[in-house]
């Protein structure tokens, strides 16, 4: 867990974890560990915390797994897959599924207002709960003596790796933001003709693809969308190589000149300013940049804005709220689809 975490959670009397690897869980009992899974209550929030695989992977090492009727529908899974997985089905609603549960695994964090007094004094939390933007939240579980596990605090290192649930999660927002904008886009999104000269395909299924995706006619070839990618995380490489992929035209932007490197390699133009700042934080994150430095990259994006069709934004410092980098001045040049990751959301459109 990062430093920065540590101290926050230490000074609101929150219990953590220092290494996932001599975490243990114990209860007496035949019955094992109760874990409890509940529907997500989040507006649009699609996702379970785990699949009927992982329970039943659980559920072999001798764990109890309680879940929540529909927990999973929105995800694809049916009741009766967990309960032939081993999961015990609760038809009763949320509030008895945590009383049963020492322990609860959710994707989004709880509801001030409607999930964190449900959950057991004592129990165990694991989650992702960003501590530094939601002060209120941390402060109400540390009055239930609450043991959060954060797992948006875990830090990017081999060790941890297999706990990395941000950057897979960033990876599929990444995709989704492109996938969501060539849809609302309403014209072509690749340069057929461009597309197909580029890709290694034979001759039968670029016939058999030409006529798919429609033809090139006489009155003339239609250009690719042009694409602005904004920060060169995850995510946003992710959504460059997905609309790459999709034959668009990709221009990035990030403050740390190491990930130029990455952006080019997929084939996408690595954009920069003209002043000289170094943009690389902690364990590879970017950091919060001078005044100077914004206003430099401002008057970029307000130049871009003219020309592109698309923008993603999935900057992120650590720590403090997504910057807000695309003004409606920017975006009042042209008919622009703007796609940003919001904490509301895994992403959100806007016109």
């Amino acid at each position: 867990m990062n430093r920065y975490f540590q101290g926050y959670l230490k000074s609101s009397g929150v219990r953590f974890a220092t290494s996932a690897a001599t975490t243990t869980f114990s209860k007496p009992g035949n019955g094992g560990l109760r874990i409890g899974v509940p529907k997500e209550i989040f507006p649009e929030e699609k996702r379970v915390s785990l699949t009927p695989t992982a329970v039943k992977t659980l559920t072999d090492k001798g764990f109890s797994l309680i879940v929540q009727a529909g927990a999973g529908v929105s995800a694809q899974y049916l009741d009766t897959e967990y309960v032939k997985a081993g999961a015990k089905l609760i038809e009763s609603g949320a509030k008895d599924l945590y009383a049963q549960s020492d322990v609860v695994l959710k994707v989004r964090s709880p509801l001030v207002d409607k999930e964190v007094n449900l959950l057991n004094p004592d129990s165990t939390l694991i989650t992702m709960v960003y501590p530094a933007q939601n002060k209120e939240l941390v402060n109400k579980l540390a009055e239930r003596k609450i043991t959060l596990l954060a797992l948006d605090c875990i830090p990017r290192i081999s060790r941890a790796q297999a706990f990395d649930v941000l950057s897979s999660m960033a990876n599929i927002a990444g995709y989704k933001a492109v996938v969501e904008a060539a849809s609302h886009y309403n014209k072509f999104f690749a340069d057929l003709e461009n597309w197909f000269s580029s890709n290694h395909l034979s001759v039968i299924q670029k016939v058999l693809l030409f006529h798919c995706l429609g033809q090139i006619t006489a009155a003339g070839r239609i250009p690719p969308a042009k694409v602005l990618v904004v920060g060169g995380g995850v995510a946003g490489l992710s959504a460059v190589a997905t609309a790459r992929g999709l034959g668009a035209t990709v221009r990035a932007f990030d403050t740390r000149e190491a990930v130029r490197e990455q952006v080019e390699s997929l084939g996408a133009e690595f954009l920069t300013i003209q002043f000289k700042e170094a943009g690389e934080g902690g364990g590879g994150y970017a950091k919060e940049m001078s005044k100077e430095f914004l206003d430099a990259e401002m008057a970029l994006f307000a130049k871009q804005a003219k020309e592109v069709d698309i923008i993603i934004t999935s900057a992120l410092i650590p720590g403090k709220p997504a910057p807000k980098l695309i003004t409606k001045v920017s975006t009042s040049y042209t008919s622009i689809h703007v796609y940003r990751r919001v904490s509301k959301s895994p992403f959100q459109s806007a016109r």
